[in-house]
């Protein structure tokens, strides 16, 4: 018997009409819909007249539900994925189902949608060409804080989910951790009637936000890319790649190995490897 097909289906994040009519279509022939909150969804669904089966799919039963919805699927039924609102499987469930699926031979595939990332992203005004998503941050203090310090000299455009009581101690260490003149964007909202983009400095946007009682609803902060650390001095760099050569490495690719960790030139390295 052929297996089914996983379909993972994005949904509005706010404004219903940004709904695809494949999507539409997918989730009245699924046999099986799992989606986070079936009140929800169902909502969603009777809003575009389908009727559907739904069965719950959230953090909590993830693990628990994978083999049921693998089964359904080795037996050739089709199961659509949905989350609350955008792409599933982008901090929300969805991975361990599709790596299941893959290593069982299962079709999977994606019927794109809305996403909170991009639109958050391609509104902030920041570089888009190259961008990293770091999902939520840690909620305690000092693990963002640590959190945010290991990507004090990321060069991409950084985007985060937060929750909205926790935006002003977020910035806050932001300004902590990069100072107050990076670059950063509070979109909250998006596609809805409330929506609004905050743009500005850490300084600006702090200043912005923190005197409010309470942000309300989705929050997306994009965060401007920082600039790479000063490479170490070169005899540093020789004394590393020297460490390599006692190991068993060529002094050749030593010095490649160790320009390559520090984004600098390797022959200044492997010149002073060759000197005696």
């Amino acid at each position: 018997m052929t297996s089914g097909t996983l379909y993972l289906v994005g949904t509005p994040i706010g404004n219903l009409g940004d709904m695809t009519a494949r999507a539409r279509e997918v989730l009245a022939e699924a046999d099986t819909v799992a989606c986070e909150d079936t009140r929800r969804t169902g909502a969603l669904l009777d809003h575009f007249g389908i009727e559907a089966r739904m069965v719950s799919f959230f953090e909590g039963n993830e693990r628990e539900r994978t083999p049921e919805l693998v089964r359904a699927l080795l037996a050739g039924r089709s199961v659509a994925v949905v989350s609350d609102a955008g792409m599933p499987g982008l901090s929300d469930p969805g991975f361990r189902l599709v790596r299941e699926c893959v290593s069982q031979g299962i079709s999977v595939t994606a019927v794109p949608g809305p996403s909170a990332v991009i639109a958050a992203l391609v509104v902030s005004g920041l570089p888009t060409d190259r961008f990293v998503y770091e999902g939520f941050l840690p909620r305690r203090g000092g693990d963002r804080r640590a959190r945010l310090g290991a990507l004090a000299h990321e060069e991409r455009t950084l985007v985060f989910f937060e929750s909205p009581r926790r935006v002003v101690p977020t910035l806050e260490d932001m300004r902590t951790v990069f100072g107050p003149n990076r670059r950063v964007v509070v979109a909250r909202e998006l596609t809805k009637i409330h929506e609004e983009v905050i743009r500005g400095t850490v300084e600006e946007v702090f200043a912005r936000v923190a005197d409010r009682e309470q942000l309300k609803g989705e929050v997306v902060l994009v965060l401007e890319g920082g600039t790479p650390p000063p490479p170490p001095e070169l005899d540093a760099l020789v004394a590393e790649a020297r460490e390599l050569v006692q190991g068993g490495m060529k002094k050749r690719v030593a010095a490649h190995e160790v320009a390559a960790r520090h984004r600098v030139h390797a022959n200044p390295i492997y010149d002073a490897l060759l000197r005696p």
